[in-house]
């Protein structure tokens, strides 16, 4: 994709450590011995700060590890921990095997996944557009499943969680392709500017449209407010095995445009100059975003601020680099929502709250504690 190698850009800062003419910083001799030799046999030099990122992607872990096993015993019916370990290992046929493995583990597996795709698909919406409050919803992901749905709702009579999702999906894609449509032509350095008042636009008239269809089909709007509320309870194994191909091919997309991104970054000039394709990095970008968010939705609806908040915070924790960020992103966006899910079993029992609305309240003290704290360091 690009001619330049991986450690070209470590930091989106970049720092031009190597802008200086040789002439001014001549090698010795045995500096360039030594440089040669590394070439020779294949090593590239270590970057600092590797320990640091693999602690903390097993930091990270443990902590999804953990909440899954608490996701698996919190609800209506309490179940220890062991117990709940104990009818993962052996299902005996117990009330509590049946509650954690046919009823709580379908939603906490769709919650590791979907919460994964979502902040991962923010980063790279926010590395393409270069635009820090930038969020998957903005290319119109949202606003197509959701009009989608309630054509299925409407005029097909679809009902349950395991109908919606092809309707939502199809909405979502559709969505996304006509927005990438309406900016292709877009000159280079306002291609991101493009996309995102397309997006924006789209999104509008899209929930224009839902709004005058469910005010006169009240049927379709009973069906609908409990879908676009974004909900993982009642989801169904069907739905969770409809989005996971979609969500690992945007994944590994997402995962091999870490250097590119880095790049893309510093902006489009400079990132042509390093030998980057510009176009075909966004389009990539676009389409990771388009097969995680539209299948992510599909599953479990529109739930917001995961691909907002998640980047913000582990920018502030180990720094700008896309590549980090995007690993970590998995493991963090996850524990975003299973707390979420957690959190609104516990806070009405025996009712429950839905994740996408928990994921809100959370979500949005967090993103102005942030807004506030970088004005802060600022001044």
């Amino acid at each position: 994709m690009s001619r330049y190698g991986s450690n070209a850009i470590d930091h989106i800062s970049g720092s031009a450590h190597s802008a200086q003419p040789e002439t001014e910083r001549p090698e010795t001799g045995q500096q360039q011995a030594e440089r040669e030799a590394e070439v020779k046999a294949g090593r590239r030099p270590q970057r600092p700060g590797g320990a640091r990122m693999f602690v903390a992607l097993l930091l990270c872990l443990g902590v999804v590890v953990l909440l899954v096993l608490v996701s698996l015993g919190v609800g209506a019916r309490s179940i220890p921990l062991g117990t709940v370990a104990r009818v993962l290992v052996h299902d005996d046929g117990s009330p509590e095997a049946i509650i954690v493995r046919r009823l709580r583990m379908p939603r906490t597996v769709l919650a590791v996944v979907v919460g994964a795709a979502l902040a991962l698909a923010g980063v790279v919406m926010q590395a393409i557009t270069r635009n820090p409050l930038a969020e998957p919803g903005l290319v119109g992901v949202n606003a197509g499943a959701s009009f989608a749905v309630v054509i299925a709702i409407a005029g097909f009579g679809v009902s349950g969680a395991s109908g919606y999702v092809w309707f939502a999906f199809a909405g979502a894609v559709l969505a996304a392709l006509l927005v990438y449509a309406l900016t292709s032509g877009a000159t280079r350095g306002h291609h991101h500017t493009r996309l995102v008042l397309a997006g924006a636009a789209l999104s509008a008239s899209l929930g224009a449209c839902t709004g005058i269809l469910t005010m006169f089909d009240t049927e379709a709007f009973d069906s609908y407010r409990f879908w676009v509320v974004g909900a993982l309870e009642n989801r169904g194994t069907e739905a969770l095995t409809a989005a996971v191909p979609f969500i690992a091919a945007g994944t590994l997309i997402a995962l091999a445009l870490g250097p590119a991104l880095n790049a893309l970054a510093l902006g489009d000039e400079t990132g042509a100059a390093l030998g980057l394709r510009v176009s075909r990095v966004r389009a990539a970008g676009f389409l990771s975003i388009m097969l995680l968010c539209g299948a992510s939705t599909a599953a479990a609806g529109p739930i917001a601020f995961v691909g907002l908040v998640v980047p913000h915070v582990l920018r502030l924790l180990i720094g700008p680099d896309i590549r980090r960020l995007l690993v970590l992103s998995l493991p963090g966006g996850a524990v975003l929502l299973l707390v979420s899910d957690v959190a609104g079993r516990v806070i009405a029992p025996p009712g429950e709250i839905e994740a996408g609305i928990v994921t809100a309240f959370i979500g949005a003290p967090v993103l102005l504690w942030l807004v506030v704290r970088r004005r802060e360091v600022t001044a």
